[in-house]
């Protein structure tokens, strides 16, 4: 599920997203279907020497059925393989574009079924001497194209179970633009001039490309943060959860991380690895 943003601002890029995955499997000698949920997986991803680029994904949290892999788990073998080439730094399509071809050679190996759904990736980034950011989005397999988003304002791309989000931000979720599509059988122009109307009159008046990088690393944790705390008195899966991954990217200084979970132990009566 998750829930994953990259904010393009004046002063830099914003990636941010939660630490949970979810699982499904089956009760045996059971019909019941039942989700598992792991909350320190890394959703953040950083790639080696590519220090002005980065990505978040969600949707399909692993690849294949017996054994399977989450995005960040593979992320060594996408690294050595740039390593191998002697990539130097990459633009931002090009990262996504080379983030999509690893990742659906990783697909296909898998076998994971064709009906599993994609896994997405928002990559956001600077450009060798431009002046402001770039987001695109990738979903594997079904369009490992790069699409740009917000190529010519500043604001936020999420993804994910943005259900939450969707309302807080824009005054509605996503699901309603279908809901009514369907029940008053509006056609295709219809729907995205009802979709621009709502949000027109309903969307928080936020000036995002007045907030400073601050502002935006806030607003992003707040709506992360937010939306697992809902979830907990909601029934159905709740899939955001676990610690919230932050950086941010900055034409001058590159990959920055502000708020990321690292390995720890319970210390308990340990010091410096030694027994108290």
């Amino acid at each position: 599920m998750t829930l994953a943003i990259v904010f393009k601002g004046t002063e830099g890029i914003v990636l941010a997203a939660d630490s949970r995955v979810t699982l499904t499997f089956q009760v045996p000698g059971t019909q019941l279907v039942t989700p598992a949920h792991f909350d320190n997986a890394t959703k953040l991803l950083k790639v080696g020497k590519q220090q002005h680029v980065a990505a978040v994904t969600f949707g399909l949290g692993t690849f294949g059925q017996l054994e399977p892999r989450t995005a960040h788990s593979y992320l060594p073998e996408f690294e050595q393989e740039l390593i191998n080439e002697n990539v130097e730094r990459l633009s931002v399509k090009e990262f996504a574009e080379r983030l999509a071809g690893f990742y659906l050679k990783q697909y296909q190996a898998s076998n994971t079924p064709g009906n599993a759904g994609d896994m997405n990736f928002l990559v956001g980034g600077y450009d060798e001497g431009a002046a402001y950011g770039r987001v695109f989005q990738v979903s594997v397999p079904s369009n490992p194209n790069p699409i740009e988003h917000n190529a010519n304002v500043f604001g936020l791309r999420f993804g994910g179970q943005a259900e939450i989000t969707g309302r807080i931000l824009n005054g509605f979720d996503g699901n309603l633009i279908g809901w009514l599509k369907t029940r008053y059988n509006l056609d295709d122009v219809q729907t995205v001039q009802l979709s621009n109307d709502v949000m027109a009159s309903q969307a928080l008046s936020i000036p995002y490309q007045v907030l400073p990088l601050q502002d935006c690393v806030d607003l992003c944790i707040l709506l992360v943060d937010t939306t697992a705390q809902l979830m907990a008195y909601t029934v159905g899966v709740r899939g955001v959860g676990g610690a919230v991954d932050v950086a941010t990217i900055t034409r001058m200084d590159g990959y920055q991380p502000i708020q990321v979970k690292c390995v720890k132990g319970k210390d308990h009566g340990v010091r410096d690895g030694h027994s108290l």
